[in-house]
């Protein structure tokens, strides 16, 4: 199998190349700028890929895409963020199916959020779950649906709704890791709030799962047992042997990343079990939050 991946220079895409590599498999990135053979350049803003690009490629894997947390919620930045996905997947999805059926990629994982399903509280959410309302919501469901030429052409069409990925290497927990390593990590606001995560060797393994196996549609990549965020709070100082009991008031992030950005990604969240995944069979390896935090910190 030969795969493409774009946004393969990412904490997500890069681990992935590795295990792909480590299989067997070939991988291969599409990048602003290359750095590494067998690189290939793309500017999707600007709708250029290269002719060759999908020649030989049996899939695709989309994870491109500016960082969510990465900047105040700007009317510039919300640009940013919904052209650097929407375009990007239009493009992939567009030159894969013009391509004659006897060459065209099978399958394209392309990635979403758990943020489509929006702000709702205690309500279990799967695959089947209604959409949700709100900026994250509304760039989900068009960064989706920008996937729509790949599935007409009968592509395979994975949509990867990812929740919080745990990394120690990148990602939401090696933000709060230095923070928490002080003992001045503490409950957000309430601490009620529901965090759907995974760890990221299991996202991994979802995704070699899912290029492997016949899914299609909405994928929630996510473990099985999301956690309020007071537990998360306890449970990573556990971990740590630091204390917790700090109560961090939604005032200060909310005038450090402004409101809708703060509540988005700290004061809100989604209770996301992982159903497809599960009846396909697939083994969580960090099925609990304790297992994957010793697991990445020890």
């Amino acid at each position: 199998m030969r795969v493409l991946i774009a946004g393969g220079n990412g904490m997500l895409g890069s681990a992935l190349m590795s295990r792909l590599w480590g299989t067997g498999t070939q991988a291969f990135r599409l990048v602003r700028k290359a750095t590494e053979v067998g690189d290939i350049e793309w500017d999707p803003l600007r709708g250029h890929l290269p002719a060759h690009a999908l020649d030989g490629v049996d899939a695709i894997v989309n994870l491109a895409g500016a960082g969510i947390g990465d900047h105040r919620w700007t009317n510039a930045y919300r640009r940013e963020l919904r052209e650097s996905r929407i375009r990007s997947t239009a493009l992939l999805a567009e030159r894969a199916a013009s391509m004659p059926t006897s060459t065209r990629p099978a399958v394209m994982l392309n990635g979403s959020a758990v943020g489509w399903y929006g702000d709702r509280g205690d309500e279990l959410l799967d695959e089947t779950s209604s959409p949700g309302s709100g900026f994250l919501a509304e760039l989900c469901r068009d960064w989706e649906a920008a996937t729509a030429p790949a599935a007409a052409a009968d592509m395979r069409v994975v949509l990867m709704r990812t929740g919080v990925v745990l990394s120690a290497s990148g990602g939401a927990l090696r933000k709060q890791l230095p923070l928490f390593k002080f003992g001045l990590g503490g409950r957000m606001g309430s601490g009620r709030q529901w965090l759907s995560w995974i760890a990221i060797d299991d996202h991994v393994s979802a995704m070699v799962h899912l290029l492997r196996n016949d899914i299609e549609g909405p994928v929630n990549l996510t473990a099985p047992n999301p956690v309020r965020n007071t537990e998360f709070t306890a449970e990573l100082g556990r971990v740590l042997r630091r204390p917790t009991l700090l109560r961090i008031p939604a005032f200060a992030p909310r005038i450090l990343l402004g409101r809708e950005l703060a509540d988005a990604l700290l004061f809100t969240g989604q209770r996301v079990h992982p159903a497809v995944l599960t009846s396909d069979g697939f083994t969580f390896a960090a099925p609990t939050l304790t297992e994957a935090l010793r697991g990445l910190l020890p």
